[in-house]
Protein backbone atom coordinates (compact mmCIF):
# COMPACT_ATOMS: atom_id res chain seq x y z
CA UNK A 1 0.00 0.00 0.00
CA UNK A 2 1.83 3.54 -0.94
CA UNK A 3 2.56 5.77 1.71
CA UNK A 4 0.36 9.14 0.77
CA UNK A 5 0.75 12.71 1.69
CA UNK A 6 -0.59 15.59 0.90
CA UNK A 7 0.46 18.05 -2.00
CA UNK A 8 1.17 21.37 -0.46
CA UNK A 9 4.90 21.29 -0.30
CA UNK A 10 4.74 21.08 -4.00
CA UNK A 11 2.95 24.96 -3.82
CA UNK A 12 6.19 26.27 -2.05
CA UNK A 13 8.49 24.25 -4.11
CA UNK A 14 6.62 25.35 -7.75
CA UNK A 15 7.67 29.03 -6.49
CA UNK A 16 10.77 28.58 -5.48
CA UNK A 17 11.66 26.33 -8.75
CA UNK A 18 10.71 28.65 -11.07
CA UNK A 19 13.15 31.43 -9.26
CA UNK A 20 15.78 29.20 -9.78
CA UNK A 21 14.78 28.61 -13.60
CA UNK A 22 13.56 25.15 -13.09
CA UNK A 23 10.49 23.80 -14.79
CA UNK A 24 8.30 22.59 -12.06
CA UNK A 25 5.74 20.65 -14.66
CA UNK A 26 8.18 18.69 -16.00
CA UNK A 27 10.07 17.60 -12.84
CA UNK A 28 6.58 16.24 -11.13
CA UNK A 29 5.63 14.98 -14.73
CA UNK A 30 8.71 13.26 -14.82
CA UNK A 31 7.94 11.87 -11.05
CA UNK A 32 4.43 10.66 -12.13
CA UNK A 33 2.50 13.04 -10.67
CA UNK A 34 0.07 15.03 -12.13
CA UNK A 35 0.83 18.40 -12.60
CA UNK A 36 -1.89 19.88 -10.17
CA UNK A 37 -0.43 19.22 -7.61
CA UNK A 38 1.50 22.19 -7.84
CA UNK A 39 -1.52 24.44 -7.50
CA UNK A 40 -3.99 22.25 -5.30
CA UNK A 41 -2.72 21.66 -1.98
CA UNK A 42 -5.29 18.79 -0.53
CA UNK A 43 -4.31 16.12 -3.03
CA UNK A 44 -2.78 12.84 -2.09
CA UNK A 45 0.01 11.99 -3.89
CA UNK A 46 2.80 9.10 -3.14
CA UNK A 47 5.78 9.92 -0.81
CA UNK A 48 8.26 8.31 -2.92
CA UNK A 49 7.13 10.88 -5.82
CA UNK A 50 7.64 13.52 -3.61
CA UNK A 51 10.85 12.56 -2.62
CA UNK A 52 11.60 11.98 -6.71
CA UNK A 53 10.82 15.89 -7.37
CA UNK A 54 13.12 17.18 -4.08
CA UNK A 55 15.93 14.97 -5.11
CA UNK A 56 16.38 16.03 -8.31
CA UNK A 57 15.85 19.32 -7.92
CA UNK A 58 17.99 19.38 -5.43
CA UNK A 59 21.10 18.74 -7.76
CA UNK A 60 20.69 22.10 -9.10
CA UNK A 61 23.45 24.28 -7.73
CA UNK A 62 20.73 26.89 -7.75
CA UNK A 63 18.29 24.79 -5.52
CA UNK A 64 20.53 23.78 -3.17
CA UNK A 65 19.01 23.31 0.83
CA UNK A 66 15.48 22.73 -1.07
CA UNK A 67 13.79 21.43 1.90
CA UNK A 68 14.91 23.77 4.15
CA UNK A 69 13.60 26.27 1.84
CA UNK A 70 10.57 24.87 1.90
CA UNK A 71 9.94 24.37 5.51
CA UNK A 72 11.27 27.53 6.61
CA UNK A 73 9.03 29.25 4.39
CA UNK A 74 5.73 27.06 5.92
CA UNK A 75 2.69 28.56 7.79
CA UNK A 76 0.44 27.19 10.19
CA UNK A 77 -2.23 27.43 7.38
CA UNK A 78 -0.26 25.03 5.20
CA UNK A 79 -1.34 21.86 7.55
CA UNK A 80 -4.91 23.01 5.48
CA UNK A 81 -8.20 21.35 7.19
CA UNK A 82 -6.27 20.86 10.65
CA UNK A 83 -4.89 24.77 10.49
CA UNK A 84 -7.52 26.50 12.50
CA UNK A 85 -7.91 23.77 15.36
CA UNK A 86 -4.37 23.60 15.84
CA UNK A 87 -3.95 27.19 16.61
CA UNK A 88 -6.62 27.45 18.80
CA UNK A 89 -5.16 24.14 21.10
CA UNK A 90 -3.92 25.45 24.72
CA UNK A 91 -0.26 24.65 24.64
CA UNK A 92 2.35 23.28 22.18
CA UNK A 93 2.03 19.61 23.61
CA UNK A 94 -1.61 19.70 23.12
CA UNK A 95 -0.67 20.45 19.07
CA UNK A 96 1.44 17.54 19.00
CA UNK A 97 -1.12 15.18 20.30
CA UNK A 98 -3.66 16.52 17.65
CA UNK A 99 -1.81 16.39 14.58
CA UNK A 100 -0.70 12.56 15.54
CA UNK A 101 -4.98 12.29 15.82
CA UNK A 102 -5.08 13.66 12.73
CA UNK A 103 -2.40 12.81 11.00
CA UNK A 104 -3.92 10.96 8.17
CA UNK A 105 -4.80 14.52 7.36
CA UNK A 106 -1.58 15.26 6.38
CA UNK A 107 0.76 12.39 5.86
CA UNK A 108 0.78 8.60 6.31
CA UNK A 109 4.97 9.02 6.74
CA UNK A 110 5.54 11.64 9.98
CA UNK A 111 5.18 10.72 12.67
CA UNK A 112 6.16 12.82 16.16
CA UNK A 113 7.16 11.73 19.38
CA UNK A 114 7.51 13.73 22.86
CA UNK A 115 10.46 12.62 25.05
CA UNK A 116 10.41 14.52 28.15
CA UNK A 117 13.29 15.11 30.62
CA UNK A 118 13.62 17.37 33.73
CA UNK A 119 14.94 20.44 31.78
CA UNK A 120 14.46 19.45 28.19
CA UNK A 121 11.36 17.74 25.67
CA UNK A 122 13.02 15.87 22.75
CA UNK A 123 10.62 15.76 19.70
CA UNK A 124 11.39 12.96 17.67
CA UNK A 125 10.29 13.34 13.71
CA UNK A 126 10.31 10.01 12.58
CA UNK A 127 9.57 9.45 8.65
CA UNK A 128 8.66 5.74 7.10
CA UNK A 129 9.03 5.95 3.74
CA UNK A 130 9.72 2.14 3.06
CA UNK A 131 13.27 3.25 1.66
CA UNK A 132 16.74 2.88 3.58
CA UNK A 133 16.90 6.36 3.41
CA UNK A 134 14.45 8.64 3.17
CA UNK A 135 16.63 11.57 1.44
CA UNK A 136 18.26 14.42 3.05
CA UNK A 137 15.79 17.27 1.49
CA UNK A 138 12.95 14.95 2.67
CA UNK A 139 13.95 15.15 6.61
CA UNK A 140 15.07 18.58 6.18
CA UNK A 141 11.50 20.03 4.90
CA UNK A 142 9.58 17.92 7.56
CA UNK A 143 11.78 18.94 10.49
CA UNK A 144 11.61 22.51 8.96
CA UNK A 145 7.91 22.05 8.82
CA UNK A 146 7.64 20.82 12.34
CA UNK A 147 10.19 24.07 13.69
CA UNK A 148 7.92 26.96 11.69
CA UNK A 149 5.23 24.75 13.64
CA UNK A 150 6.43 25.19 16.71
CA UNK A 151 7.80 29.11 16.46
CA UNK A 152 3.93 30.44 15.13
CA UNK A 153 2.59 28.87 18.82
CA UNK A 154 5.15 29.99 20.82
CA UNK A 155 6.02 33.38 18.81
CA UNK A 156 8.63 34.40 16.49
CA UNK A 157 11.41 34.64 19.21
CA UNK A 158 11.56 31.12 20.00
CA UNK A 159 14.92 29.75 19.56
CA UNK A 160 15.40 25.56 20.40
CA UNK A 161 17.82 23.99 22.53
CA UNK A 162 19.04 22.28 19.19
CA UNK A 163 18.05 20.62 15.93
CA UNK A 164 19.74 17.20 15.03
CA UNK A 165 19.86 15.30 11.74
CA UNK A 166 21.03 12.07 11.20
CA UNK A 167 22.12 12.56 7.79
CA UNK A 168 25.44 13.89 6.93
CA UNK A 169 25.80 17.68 6.79
CA UNK A 170 25.64 19.02 3.47
CA UNK A 171 28.81 20.91 2.01
CA UNK A 172 27.14 24.53 2.90
CA UNK A 173 25.19 25.30 6.19
CA UNK A 174 24.29 28.96 4.59
CA UNK A 175 20.47 28.55 4.62
CA UNK A 176 20.37 26.17 8.13
CA UNK A 177 22.00 28.09 9.98
CA UNK A 178 19.94 31.16 9.94
CA UNK A 179 16.62 29.41 10.23
CA UNK A 180 17.76 26.67 12.75
CA UNK A 181 20.25 28.63 14.51
CA UNK A 182 24.16 27.80 15.72
CA UNK A 183 22.80 24.65 17.22
CA UNK A 184 21.79 22.13 14.29
CA UNK A 185 23.84 18.74 14.13
CA UNK A 186 24.21 16.19 11.69
CA UNK A 187 25.34 12.40 11.77
CA UNK A 188 23.51 12.37 14.67
CA UNK A 189 21.58 9.04 16.02
CA UNK A 190 17.82 10.59 15.17
CA UNK A 191 16.29 13.55 13.82
CA UNK A 192 14.78 15.72 16.20
CA UNK A 193 14.19 19.14 17.53
CA UNK A 194 14.55 20.13 21.51
CA UNK A 195 13.56 22.74 23.40
CA UNK A 196 12.83 23.92 26.74
CA UNK A 197 10.43 20.98 29.04
CA UNK A 198 8.53 23.89 29.98
CA UNK A 199 7.83 25.36 26.64
CA UNK A 200 5.72 22.47 25.65
CA UNK A 201 3.04 23.45 28.30
CA UNK A 202 3.33 27.12 28.15
CA UNK A 203 -0.14 28.71 27.64
CA UNK A 204 -1.31 29.59 24.29
CA UNK A 205 -2.42 33.03 24.64
CA UNK A 206 -4.13 32.73 20.91
CA UNK A 207 -6.35 30.11 21.80
CA UNK A 208 -10.04 29.74 22.37
CA UNK A 209 -11.58 26.89 23.19
CA UNK A 210 -15.16 27.41 21.88
CA UNK A 211 -13.29 27.62 18.10
CA UNK A 212 -10.88 24.68 18.89
CA UNK A 213 -14.30 22.79 19.20
CA UNK A 214 -15.91 24.32 16.94
CA UNK A 215 -12.97 23.57 14.05
CA UNK A 216 -12.94 19.74 15.87
CA UNK A 217 -16.19 19.41 14.26
CA UNK A 218 -16.00 20.40 11.07
CA UNK A 219 -12.83 17.72 11.28
CA UNK A 220 -14.54 15.16 12.36
CA UNK A 221 -16.88 15.31 8.97
CA UNK A 222 -14.31 14.87 6.98
CA UNK A 223 -14.72 11.62 5.52
CA UNK A 224 -11.39 9.20 6.00
CA UNK A 225 -9.60 7.86 3.50
CA UNK A 226 -8.32 5.02 5.76
CA UNK A 227 -7.12 4.10 8.45
CA UNK A 228 -3.71 3.58 9.96
CA UNK A 229 -2.50 -0.38 10.05
CA UNK A 230 -1.59 -1.87 13.56
CA UNK A 231 1.66 -2.77 11.50
CA UNK A 232 2.32 1.02 10.43
CA UNK A 233 1.56 2.45 13.84
CA UNK A 234 4.25 -0.86 15.07
CA UNK A 235 7.04 0.23 12.49
CA UNK A 236 6.37 3.92 13.87
CA UNK A 237 7.34 3.28 17.10
CA UNK A 238 9.74 1.09 16.11
CA UNK A 239 12.04 3.50 13.98
CA UNK A 240 11.62 5.73 17.50
CA UNK A 241 12.19 3.18 20.22
CA UNK A 242 14.80 0.68 18.34
CA UNK A 243 17.94 3.19 18.40
CA UNK A 244 16.87 4.27 22.24
CA UNK A 245 16.99 -0.13 23.35
CA UNK A 246 13.73 -0.29 23.67
CA UNK A 247 12.66 -2.52 20.97
CA UNK A 248 11.00 -5.13 23.03
CA UNK A 249 7.22 -6.01 22.55
CA UNK A 250 6.08 -4.94 26.10
CA UNK A 251 8.22 -1.32 25.08
CA UNK A 252 6.30 -0.73 21.72
CA UNK A 253 3.14 -1.82 23.25
CA UNK A 254 3.17 0.58 25.51
CA UNK A 255 3.58 3.10 23.34
CA UNK A 256 0.92 2.07 21.88
CA UNK A 257 -1.41 1.88 24.80
CA UNK A 258 -1.79 -1.79 24.38
CA UNK A 259 -0.63 -4.83 26.00
CA UNK A 260 2.17 -7.71 24.42
CA UNK A 261 -0.86 -10.03 24.00
CA UNK A 262 -3.18 -7.58 22.71
CA UNK A 263 -0.85 -6.14 20.13
CA UNK A 264 0.29 -9.68 19.36
CA UNK A 265 -3.44 -10.48 18.47
CA UNK A 266 -3.96 -7.39 16.48
CA UNK A 267 -0.90 -8.06 14.16
CA UNK A 268 -2.23 -12.01 13.58
CA UNK A 269 -5.41 -10.80 12.73
CA UNK A 270 -3.68 -8.70 10.46
CA UNK A 271 -1.57 -11.20 8.85
CA UNK A 272 1.40 -9.71 10.44
CA UNK A 273 3.94 -10.22 12.70
CA UNK A 274 6.15 -8.16 15.27
CA UNK A 275 9.44 -10.21 14.43
CA UNK A 276 8.57 -10.01 11.00
CA UNK A 277 8.20 -5.62 11.81
CA UNK A 278 11.30 -5.68 13.74
CA UNK A 279 13.43 -7.27 10.76
CA UNK A 280 11.62 -4.65 8.68
CA UNK A 281 12.77 -1.98 10.88
CA UNK A 282 16.29 -3.31 11.22
CA UNK A 283 17.04 -3.69 8.20
CA UNK A 284 16.23 -0.21 7.08
CA UNK A 285 17.70 1.46 10.09
CA UNK A 286 20.90 -0.70 9.63
CA UNK A 287 21.71 0.32 6.03
CA UNK A 288 21.07 4.22 7.25
CA UNK A 289 23.86 3.66 9.92
CA UNK A 290 25.72 2.00 8.12
CA UNK A 291 25.90 4.47 5.21
CA UNK A 292 26.96 7.23 7.91
CA UNK A 293 30.85 7.06 9.00
CA UNK A 294 30.48 8.27 11.71
CA UNK A 295 29.31 5.46 13.58
CA UNK A 296 31.29 1.87 14.16
CA UNK A 297 29.64 -0.89 13.41
CA UNK A 298 29.56 -1.89 16.48
CA UNK A 299 27.60 1.16 17.55
CA UNK A 300 25.31 0.13 14.64
CA UNK A 301 24.34 -2.76 16.36
CA UNK A 302 23.69 -1.61 19.54
CA UNK A 303 21.60 1.09 17.23
CA UNK A 304 19.21 -1.96 15.74
CA UNK A 305 18.82 -3.87 18.65
CA UNK A 306 22.20 -6.08 18.92
CA UNK A 307 23.85 -6.75 22.47
CA UNK A 308 26.60 -8.39 20.71
CA UNK A 309 28.47 -7.84 17.20
CA UNK A 310 28.72 -11.02 16.41
CA UNK A 311 24.90 -11.99 16.64
CA UNK A 312 24.82 -8.37 14.38
CA UNK A 313 26.94 -9.52 11.74
CA UNK A 314 25.15 -13.30 11.26
CA UNK A 315 21.93 -11.27 11.05
CA UNK A 316 23.16 -8.88 8.55
CA UNK A 317 25.11 -11.23 6.53
CA UNK A 318 22.10 -13.12 6.33
CA UNK A 319 20.04 -10.38 5.02
CA UNK A 320 21.78 -9.05 2.79
CA UNK A 321 24.67 -11.63 1.75
CA UNK A 322 27.69 -10.18 3.03
CA UNK A 323 29.43 -9.00 6.50
CA UNK A 324 28.23 -4.85 7.37
CA UNK A 325 32.34 -4.38 6.94
CA UNK A 326 32.64 -5.26 3.56
CA UNK A 327 28.91 -3.67 2.89
CA UNK A 328 30.25 -0.65 4.03
CA UNK A 329 33.53 -0.65 1.86
CA UNK A 330 30.88 -1.59 -0.98
CA UNK A 331 28.82 1.05 -0.39
CA UNK A 332 31.43 3.85 -0.57
CA UNK A 333 32.63 2.46 -3.67
CA UNK A 334 29.08 2.58 -5.32
CA UNK A 335 26.37 3.43 -3.27
CA UNK A 336 23.62 2.32 -5.96
CA UNK A 337 24.39 -0.72 -6.73
CA UNK A 338 25.22 -1.37 -3.05
CA UNK A 339 21.84 -0.79 -1.99
CA UNK A 340 19.78 -2.15 -4.77
CA UNK A 341 22.02 -5.55 -4.18
CA UNK A 342 20.19 -5.48 -0.68
CA UNK A 343 16.81 -5.70 -1.34
CA UNK A 344 14.78 -8.58 -1.25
Amino acid sequence: MAILVRSASLIKYSDIARSAGIDPVRVVQDAGLDPACLYAPDLRIPESALARVFEASAKSSELQSLGVRIGESWRLSDFGALSLYLQHQPTLRHVLAEIEQYRHLLSDSVSIRVADFPDIAVMHIVLVTGRPDPGREVVELTVGAVFSLIRSILGPQWKPRGVYFAHRAPDSLRVHRPFFGPKVEFGCDFDAIVLAQHELDRPNPLADAALARYAKELLDLRPRARRDSIADDVRRAMHTLLPQGHGAIEQVGQRLGLTPRTLQRQLEQAGESFSALMNEVRRELAVRYLSNRRYTVSEVADLVGFSEISAFSRWFSTEFGKPPTRWRSDFSSDPVDTLLSGKH
